[in-house]
């Protein structure tokens, strides 16, 4: 019987990229995210070219009343879920902290922190009752590191490392491995929402080096989710050759 994965965000980048190459390694994927377009299309593609099955499931992770009447929803047969991607997030602007809109503070604590707490409260309560399951969270170097004009967004990401720890702990007797990804520059849509739609602005992140892609990720990713069941990889830190740290970078002339 093949295993269930659900992946949020699942409509660009990473999440994409880990649903389709789930979905080609004998997973169901339940696929989740806000952009009902990009869900159906992703969804069309995998019935298309794996022998996966799919079932969308369109909502914020912001939002609790969301999560929790579309995880509510789920369909008996796919409520077995195995292993939950954490993957919905990401940053809003860059600016200096005094300078900066608290909005963009709102939607990054909502999304990275708040939206994480929400689903995987949902999710876990089944395989608490299973005694099994892996939880994948998608952290950053920047949850280790802190940089200028980062500082909300680093915050946000040292509490999905702290989560993560606890979150161990407190499932342990419960045979549950929960694994936290770390990666560093990843070209993805990250940076054109961090800089609110300025290609430039998001094309100066990654000039002159060669960043990790989506599927280096979703590659790691499978790996995790493949191991043995009595190996965790507690936490894993990636970056591309061209970086070193949040801060030192080697870049081409």
């Amino acid at each position: 019987m093949k295993k269930i994965a659900l992946v949020t965000g699942a409509t660009s980048g990473i999440g994409y990229a880990t649903a389709t190459i789930l979905a080609g390694n004998d997973f169901n994927v339940i696929i989740t995210g806000r952009r009902e377009e990009r869900l159906h299309e992703l969804k069309g593609k995998l019935l298309e070219q794996t022998n996966a099955e799919v079932l969308p499931l369109i909502f914020d992770v912001r939002n609790h009343d969301q999560v929790v009447n579309a995880l509510g929803s789920i369909p008996e047969e796919w409520q077995k879920i195995d292993v939950l991607i954490n993957n919905a997030g990401g940053a809003e602007g860059f600016d200096l902290f005094q300078e900066a809109n608290p909005e963009d503070w709102e939607t990054m604590i909502d999304a990275n922190v708040k939206g994480l707490l929400y689903v995987s409260r949902q999710i876990v309560k089944g395989m608490v009752s299973r005694n099994s399951g892996q939880i994948i969270n998608l952290g950053s170097v920047a949850g280790r590191e802190v940089y200028e004009k980062g500082s909300v967004y680093c915050g946000t990401k040292a509490a999905v490392n702290a989560i993560t720890r606890g979150m161990r702990i407190d499932l342990l007797k419960h045979n549950i491995r929960v694994t936290n990804i770390e990666p560093g520059l990843v070209e993805t849509e990250f940076s054109m929402v961090r800089f609110k739609g300025d290609r430039e602005k998001a094309d100066k992140v990654y000039e002159g080096l060669t960043p990790l892609t989506a599927e280096d990720i979703a590659e790691i990713i499978l790996f995790v989710v493949t191991r043995p069941p009595h190996v965790n990889i507690n936490e894993m830190l990636v970056m591309p050759t061209a970086q070193a740290s949040a801060f030192y970078v080697r870049r081409d002339e």
